[in-house]
């Protein structure tokens, strides 16, 4: 049976990407790929959450996409602007056996990623593993 794999990404990532997180299990894994509608405080707070929405709705296609092409079963879903809440939803209907948070490095993550992975950790009964985006 394949493990289920929940990868949480706020930039498109590849297959490669994912088998960095977990070796050649990758290949075996049912992946469901979200991306959260992560926006600027500003916008955040003013509920202007249009541009994030799109955004995070072509950042989950492309890594969907790329996923595909490089063997890797994977479906994708937009989520909320909270990444907690989209990791909250997605485990809803997607009863993961790890989480893997894609970030971006320390300097640019949005405000939102601060402190995810070990809220993430302390509020899912799953492991959680973070990779930084640009070195997998």
């Amino acid at each position: 049976m394949a493990k289920k794999i929940l990868a949480l990404v706020s930039e498109p990532v590849s297959g490669d990407a994912l088998r960095s997180a977990l070796g050649e299990g990758a290949d075996q894994a049912e992946v469901m790929v979200v991306a959260p509608a992560l926006d600027k405080k500003t916008r955040f707070w003013a509920s202007d959450s249009d541009e994030a929405i799109a955004r995070a709705d072509a950042v989950q296609q492309e890594t969907v996409e790329r996923m595909d092409e490089e063997g890797v079963d994977a479906v994708g879903d937009t989520g909320e602007s909270d990444p907690l809440l989209a990791l909250q939803d997605a485990l809803a209907t997607f009863p993961a056996e790890e989480i893997i948070i894609f970030t971006r490095p320390e300097g640019e993550q949005n405000w939102a990623e601060a402190e995810l992975v070990e809220e993430a950790e302390d509020r899912f009964q799953v492991p959680v593993t973070r990779m930084e985006i640009g070195t997998a």
